[in-house]
């Protein structure tokens, strides 16, 4: 099979990519005004065409998202689980929760706020088959909650930000949507092609977050009102979005360590004091037999409603739910998938997997299990009607009419708008942070005014829609794109697995032993020099001495040989006292054999009573061995020439191999 070289850097540009950047800005603003000056329009445009998707594209969709779902359990369970997302030895940035507060945050943490009360009465009074209000219809109205807030909503955003940090941080290609591409056409994705598919994200991403910040200012400004009596109106929610739209601009300045991180941890500890209030001052017997019982109606049933397009029985009701939940987390997906993949470098694709599938999957339906079976108990047992009328006519009181029911409502209601207000800043700040990667080609370090300009765009674009009516349109039009999306999305898919055929395949010839007649290393010299090269802990000075004294030459000779048989090699020493061999294969993929020097914390048996409390003089070095791949976790200080030529080759012995198996 033909193999391509994964380029180890993009293009340069000044600081930000000219045709994406000035592209987008000026589509995205003649969208807007497409939708604000000619409205009727846009709206039929846009609904004629997400109804045409409904009656005849439908089963693209539903068949789009289970082959989604099934590749990322894959993926997981298979060899390629082992595969980390960056080099060899790259470790995670950031700790486990602090990973999951982010990356829940940014993919649905504003949505449990929406639709944790009134989905499932909505389900509940309006069943898509059925009597309404009946224990029936309340088993089937948490068995669909969970269907379209569980496994399939968080398998998309997995798969999409699997993709982007496979091929970002493993093979050095932009953190943009456009490197998805790269199996499939190449160097093409540094052309129009690719800068059509960031264009493409640009705008998904702006008139995503945009359209949800129009609406979500309608479940705040209901909740002032029911707090401090603030009426509801359009100067008050342009008033909302302009404080949401500062403070997240306050947060895209101060970085994604800090703004971002600090908001999401914030908001995920108040998310788990309401819901533990709720559960504990609510029927909570009931809440917790409910989840067992819900988790397993929702596994045993996953097969069957993944593929359920009601064709026997038509309605409109998949239309409404179903698809419209499909097409809203495939058309977010761009932006909170880029913002997973950012945060989720130096984990196992196993690891990877189980904290944005199975992790939120699981609190996500703890939350929907807790809110929205109280609601309907409350309604079905205790006779509270007003609240099921509520939900029907007015969803974003919800979850304001159902906090009425417990002890300190005020003080409830207070959080929950708190968190509704923080949960839009930490998606307005993630989206704007992901905008302005997408438009700087993927850097990460981009001047204030870039990152300032695409938050500062999100709340103009929210509140034009929202004074000129014309949310709906957009928000059709952007469900609506996730249908060419979906396409694309498969064909990356079909490239992650050729690509992570290829890396598997050749992390198992590394390991393996081709000659087991080859004499072992490290035998000249006998024991004692042996056992001497175990109990050093040397310092850098050591290291870099012996990499320029024994490692330098034996690359070089290395790449005398290699040079008299045509091939193009570099030997190359870096600041930090690193030697580098690179043998190019043109089309195929180098070979890279590095030393470097690589720090280490002195054991205790090992310190000495020499007077230097430094923290260098606590350190010690060892000469590992780095290939394309990243770290092998082995020292070669010590060796002699010989020895580590003979190591080359070892590794070049088993790359050359790989290249014959993959041909």
């Amino acid at each position: 099979m033909e193999t391509h070289k994964l380029p180890s850097s993009s293009p340069t540009s000044p600081t930000f990519n000219p045709p994406v950047f000035y592209g987008s800005a000026v589509l995205i603003i003649a969208l807007v005004l497409f939708s604000v000056l000619c409205q009727d329009q846009a709206q039929s445009i846009f609904s004629q065409l997400q109804s045409w998707i409904t009656v005849n594209a439908s089963w693209f969709y539903v068949l789009t998202v289970a082959l989604i779902l099934i590749t990322v359990v894959f993926l997981a369970v298979s060899r390629y689980g082992d595969l980390k997302l960056g080099p060899d030895h790259s470790q995670p940035e950031y700790r486990n929760l602090t990973w999951f507060a982010m990356l829940f945050s940014a993919g649905m943490g504003i949505g449990l706020m929406f639709f944790g009360v009134a989905e499932p009465l909505m389900h509940f009074t309006a069943p898509p088959v059925g009597e309404p209000n009946t224990v029936q219809a309340a088993k089937e109205a948490m068995k669909l909650t969970f269907f379209h807030w569980g496994l399939h909503a968080w398998a998309i955003y997995a798969i999409v930000a699997l993709i982007l940090a496979f091929f970002c941080f493993r093979h050095d290609l932009p953190l943009t949507l456009r490197s998805a591409l790269y199996p499939l056409i190449g160097e093409r994705i540094y052309g129009p092609i690719g800068h059509a598919v960031d264009i493409f994200a640009i705008l998904g991403t702006v008139f995503g977050v945009a359209t949800s910040l129009g609406y979500g200012v309608l479940q705040i400004n209901s909740g002032f009102n029911h707090l401090f009596g603030l009426p509801v109106s359009a100067p008050v929610q342009v008033g909302l979005i302009a404080v949401i739209c500062t403070l997240a601009t306050l947060s895209v300045a101060s970085g994604l360590n800090k703004g971002i991180r600090i908001l999401s941890e914030i908001n995920l500890s108040l998310a788990v004091i309401l819901l533990v209030f709720v559960l504990v001052m609510g029927p909570t017997v009931f809440l917790l037999q409910t989840y067992v019982q819900n988790t397993g109606a929702y596994l045993s049933e996953i097969v069957n409603k993944t593929f359920n397009l009601y064709a026997y029985e038509p309605t409109d009701w998949i239309g409404g739910w179903t698809l419209l939940y499909w097409g809203w987390w495939l058309s977010w997906s761009p932006f909170v998938g880029l913002f997973i993949a950012r945060i989720s470098r130096g984990r196992t694709i196993r690891e990877f997997v189980c904290g944005v599938l199975f992790v939120p999957a699981a609190f996500t339906l703890l939350w929907m299990t807790v809110f929205g079976d109280t609601a309907i108990h409350m309604v079905l047992n205790d006779g509270l009607t007003s609240l099921a009328d509520t939900v029907t006519q007015d969803s974003s009181l919800a979850l304001f009419a159902f906090l009425e029911q417990f002890p300190f409502s005020s003080l409830l209601s207070l959080i929950a708008v708190s968190m509704v207000v923080v949960f839009f800043v930490t998606s307005a700040d993630s989206g704007a942070l992901v905008v302005d990667m997408l438009a700087s080609g993927g850097r990460e370090v981009t001047p204030l005014w870039q990152r300032l300009f695409w938050s500062i765009l999100i709340g103009v674009v929210a509140i034009a829609l929202l004074l000129a009516d014309g949310l709906k349109a957009l928000q059709t039009a952007t469900i609506a794109s996730a249908l060419p999306f979906s396409i694309v999305l498969l064909a990356s898919m079909w490239g992650l697995l050729k690509a992570l055929r290829l890396d598997a395949t050749k992390r198992g010839i590394r390991y393996q032993a081709l000659s087991s007649s080859r004499p072992a290393s490290r035998q000249q010299g006998g024991w004692q020099r042996r056992l001497r090269n175990m109990v050093m802990f040397p310092r850098r000075a050591h290291v870099t001495r012996f990499i320029s004294d024994t490692v330098q030459p034996a690359c070089e000779s290395v790449a005398e040989e290699l040079r008299k048989e045509g091939y193009a090699v570099n030997v190359d020493i870096g600041e930090d006292g690193r030697c580098r061999l690179n043998v190019a294969h043109g089309a195929e993929i180098d070979f890279l054999y590095e030393v470097r020097p690589r720090a280490f914390v002195q054991p205790s048996f090992a310190f000495r009573d020499t007077g230097d409390a430094s923290q260098d003089a606590r350190k010690y070095f060892r000469a590992e061995v780095y290939l394309l791949e990243g770290g092998q976790d082995y020292d070669v200080m010590g060796w002699n020439r010989d020895e580590v030529i003979g190591d080359m080759l070892d590794q070049y012995e088993k790359h050359m191999h790989f290249l014959h198996v993959v041909r």
